[in-house]
């Protein structure tokens, strides 16, 4: 592995109204974000997508399937792989590893989604979307 390889979560919970997805900005910064990060030797990306929302955002859950599905961006002169994994949120934390670097938000799908319009997951939200609206709440 060339170290290229990382994962990401879409965090979300449920509410009266509906799913609320959790987004990630760095503070000072308008563009919301995934928590996502690189793909340790030895750790698998889901591994990696739950390590990362819990220290880019302090929550904790367990993921619901596969990965949606991946996206590329370039950084660092490198071309980067992000494997995306639906998260169910069960723990927030108020304070975490990186809680005086960024800030989360919890919003509609729909608000959310609309906030990541300009991020390369974007292709990947109708089907997150589409999964969220098969996953009704248990009654």
């Amino acid at each position: 592995m060339s170290g290229r390889e990382q994962a990401g979560a879409i965090p979300f919970r449920w509410k009266k109204g509906g799913v609320e997805v959790c987004l990630i900005r760095t503070k000072g910064q308008k563009k919301w974000k995934i928590p996502k990060g690189f793909v340790d030797p030895g750790e698998t990306p889901e591994q990696a997508a739950l390590k990362e929302a819990w220290e880019e955002a302090g929550l904790t859950g367990r993921l619901v399937g596969g990965p949606i599905g991946s996206y590329e961006y370039e950084k660092w002169g490198y071309e980067l792989s992000v494997s995306v994994f639906l998260m169910e949120v069960t723990g927030e934390e108020d304070r975490w590893e990186e809680s005086r670097l960024r800030e989360r938000g919890w919003s509609p799908v729909e608000t959310a989604f609309s906030m990541l319009k300009k991020h390369p997951v974007k292709p990947l939200l109708d089907a997150a979307a589409t999964k969220l609206e098969r996953r009704k709440k248990p009654r």
